[in-house]
């Protein structure tokens, strides 16, 4: 934070050049405004300091142990110790503010944090760094792009999979392959959740196959948000040209028999079959997580945003935002692919 190559010594403008005394943990800027330095190991030294100001850094990998904390504080609690001092301290000014620079691991504390009303979180990305070298930002990109660990400390995002959760990322990444030869799949289908309007959510398209042993894989995702019927209807076309689809799994409940009308106007051989959401989306989901969970369906790539809403379904619904049009869609088509055979049946004489 002080001495480091992105510190505040080596960004300092040169006619602003502060002077650090580390002993003291003292620093002193030219204005005359001085900053002191703590540490997260011990809380009780943040009684009874104030300040206009706090810059908290890593504040996921707080952890003192429970002898450090001050009395009256929340000893042992992860960096809660720490954060109470610090907050009961930040008291002059008019408007006291503290900034927080983290990795973001869903720690308790983090989660307290966040869910501040006053509080306003902001995601930067290693590719944005400056500070760093640009081949180690390739690098990183092409080792750990896509990933759970990627996205966290690439992409700065913060993970807090919902109790109940139908999928967790371990579970995802633990099944997660390299996409199948084509030869090898002995069904290919697309399922397509329609949006309700070309101005809401997005139109869920994902092409699932099958092989011979009954592995069923996610295989691409063509979902797009903002088009209008013809649009969605000629990517679904396209995805089943490029995948020789067997056929097009679409749900029926946001346009009843239009959809079809639309997805075989762009195409007139489009082998589509329209189904009704008769159960609810955890209803629908469960089986096809277990297919997840017993390694018999897996990814065969990355797909973030189906990813994260797989993650926000739960045993008691959808816990993320909007629609989950990606996760609606792959839950049909894998539906259809680990379904038994239906058996011929006599409708009347």
């Amino acid at each position: 934070m002080v001495e480091g190559e992105s510190g505040l010594i080596a960004c300092a403008r040169r006619a602003e050049q502060p002077r650090w005394i580390s002993s003291r943990g003292l620093f002193l800027f030219p204005s005359g405004a001085q900053a002191f330095a703590y540490g997260a190991a011990r809380p009780g030294t943040l009684r009874g300091a104030q300040h206009h100001f706090a810059w908290c850094d890593e504040l996921a990998k707080w952890n003192p142990s429970p002898a450090s904390a001050g009395p009256g504080s929340r000893s042992g609690q992860g960096g809660d110790a720490v954060w109470d001092n610090l907050m009961l301290g930040l008291r002059l000014g008019e408007r006291p503010r503290t900034i927080v620079t983290t990795t973001p691991l869903s720690v308790p504390l983090m989660k307290r944090i966040v869910a501040m009303e006053r509080c306003v979180t902001t995601h930067g990305r290693t590719d944005q760094n400056r500070h760093s070298a640009a081949d180690y930002r390739a690098a990183a990109a092409d080792l750990y792009g896509g990933t759970r660990l990627g996205r966290q400390e690439l992409d700065g995002i913060l993970f807090d999979d919902p109790q109940g959760a139908l999928w967790t990322r371990d579970m995802l990444d633990a099944g997660r392959v390299e996409p199948p030869p084509r030869d090898t799949l002995a069904r290919v289908v697309i399922g397509v959740d329609p949006p309700a309007s070309a101005g809401g959510d997005a139109c869920g398209i994902v092409v699932c196959g099958v092989d011979e042993e009954g592995v069923a894989y996610v295989l691409a995702d063509f979902s797009a948000p903002g088009l209008r019927p013809e649009g969605w209807a000629r990517r679904v076309a396209e995805a089943a040209r490029m995948w020789d689809a067997q056929k097009v799994i679409a749900e029926k409940n946001q346009g009843g028999d239009m959809i079809e009308s639309v997805l075989c106007g762009v195409d007139a051989g489009l082998p589509v079959r329209l189904v009704g959401a008769t159960r609810g989306k955890a209803a629908r989901a469960e089986p096809v997580a277990l297919r997840f969970e017993t390694r018999r369906a897996k990814l065969a790539g990355r797909f973030p945003e189906l990813e994260d809403e797989l993650c926000a379904m739960t045993y008691q619904g959808y816990r993320g935002a909007g629609s989950p049009d990606r996760a609606d869609a792959m839950v049909w088509a894998m539906s259809e692919l680990i379904a038994p055979p239906r058996a011929p049946r006599v409708r009347g004489l």
